[in-house]
């Protein structure tokens, strides 16, 4: 179990081979509930070589000095990675509009 951020991966290991291979990881958060986005890439055991770049965030929760999984978010290709950016980025860019929610029960 890991006890740091920096000790989590998405590393796995089978038979000898290095099967879900980590690339890079980008720390969203960080205490109780750290938040980390992986850019890794899979092993293609017929072409026997590694597949293009996938991109995963997982949350973990520290629990008794232990950092656990507690949910995560696949993303399945470049273009879906490209129209999430996209989306956040639209957001973004769009001015703050702050409602007042208690007008609206009066």
């Amino acid at each position: 179990m890991s006890e740091t951020v920096d000790e989590l991966t998405v590393n796995y290991e089978e038979e000898g081979i290095v099967t879900t291979k980590e690339l890079d990881k980008n720390v969203l958060t960080k205490g109780a509930w750290s938040t980390i986005i992986y850019r890794y890439r899979v092993w293609d055991f017929k072409a026997e070589g590694y597949g293009p770049d996938r991109y995963t965030i997982r949350r973990y929760q520290k629990r008794n000095g232990s950092y656990q999984q507690k949910s995560k978010f696949n993303i399945s290709s470049n273009d879906q990675a490209t129209k999430i950016i996209e989306a956040l980025q639209a957001w973004l860019d769009q001015p703050v509009e702050v409602e007042d929610d208690n007008k609206a029960a009066e």
